[in-house]
């Protein structure tokens, strides 16, 4: 059973995010950018009070994620990354993003302690996750 009410052109927009975002560290990184993105929808705390549905985590702004203002983004889904945004919708979660509403490339470069007032909870591969304290956690 899916963790969020979805249609079939919104599981397209997640696989495009998650490939756009995260497809130079493989299917593990693209699983954890799902992860933040289901995590955005189901939050209801800080900037995701207003996020219900899949198209307004992808597009938010402020706060939205920068491979949407990019042509890579726009271009059509793959069936490798619509498997993996499936599996994201139907609850899987991977550490360090299990509860991360946050993420940023950090290429070569180390993770901050912090990033918008969240404590990194983990790095895999070039990616860096950050994820509000357990007793501050505001989702399921």
């Amino acid at each position: 059973m899916a963790v969020i009410a979805h249609n079939e052109k919104e599981v397209e927009l997640l696989a495009r995010l998650i490939r756009a975002e995260a497809e130079a560290d493989g299917n593990l990184a693209m699983l954890m950018v799902a992860n933040v993105g289901v995590n955005r929808v189901l939050a209801n705390c800080l900037d995701f009070r207003n996020i219900r549905t899949i198209q307004q985590m992808v597009f938010q702004r402020p706060g939205g994620f920068e491979s949407t203002l990019r042509s890579y983004f726009y271009q059509a889904a793959r069936e490798n990354e619509i498997r993996l945004a499936k599996r994201a919708l139907q609850g899987e979660r991977f550490h360090p993003a299990t509860f991360a509403l946050w993420f940023y490339n950090a290429g070569d470069a180390d993770c901050s302690a912090q990033w918008f007032g969240q404590w990194n909870s983990g790095r895999y591969k070039s990616h860096c996750f950050y994820a509000p304290v357990e007793s501050e956690r505001c989702y399921a």
